[in-house]
């Protein structure tokens, strides 16, 4: 018995902090479905080249954005006989967290970056891949150095404590957020210093630039 294949495909959710807060890299679709509507960089499953579907998303990200990101985590699997109208689909969707002078750098013109929480209407089911990317990150910055992957590789505490306080949506009491951060044993001081000669402040960056989960323990 000969059974219908699903359209296989995966899609990245490029997340960056500005001033005006978090923010997704979205396009313009040039084709239909959904023409003219903004949506997520993604890409059909190549089956007969891509080992993965990280191998599909990071193949999928060098020719539409020019570039991979450090961070890139699987977010989950969206599916169902609605979400496509050209067939029943599945994507395999992926966040990545990128600094913002980074991602403007690597980035084409035809992106553009859009708050999470001011969303335009999107193509396919993207609102709810968005959403739950948001979700995973805000949860894990509660308990691990994911907000980290949004600075350069190099940062002043000051910059540390205003990512989180930018993705968690609050205020972090300075002395409180310094001590847990030196508790969890993530952060490397470098010799390297900026501002001016009467308050220098000391620059920071992620031991081995890893991530640190401390959930447990």
């Amino acid at each position: 018995m000969e059974f219908p294949q699903p359209l296989v495909t995966v899609d990245a959710v490029l997340l960056t902090l500005r001033e005006s807060g978090l923010e997704v890299a979205l396009h313009q679709r040039d084709r239909e479905p959904f023409q003219g509507a903004m949506a997520l960089p993604g890409g059909v499953v190549h089956a007969d080249e891509d080992a993965s579907t990280e191998d599909s998303i990071r193949r999928v990200l060098r020719e539409k954005t020019g570039f991979e990101p450090r961070y890139l985590e699987q977010l989950q699997v969206f599916s169902g006989m609605d979400r496509d109208p050209r067939q029943w689909s599945l994507s395999v969707a992926y966040v990545a967290l990128v600094p913002a002078a980074e991602l403007a750098a690597a980035t084409r013109a035809e992106f553009r970056f859009v708050s999470v929480d001011a969303l335009p209407p999107l193509a396919f089911d993207h609102a709810a891949i968005v959403r739950a990317a948001v979700d995973r990150l805000r949860s894990k910055s509660t308990y691990s150095t994911l907000p980290f992957f949004l600075l350069p590789e190099r940062f002043t505490l000051t910059q540390l404590q205003h990512t989180y306080e930018a993705i968690l949506q609050t205020r972090l009491e300075k002395s409180n957020f310094r001590r847990k951060m030196e508790a969890w044993g993530a952060l490397e001081a470098t010799d390297e210093q900026v501002g001016g000669a009467q308050r220098p402040a000391r620059l920071y960056r992620l031991k081995d630039f890893t991530f640190f989960d401390r959930s447990v323990g």
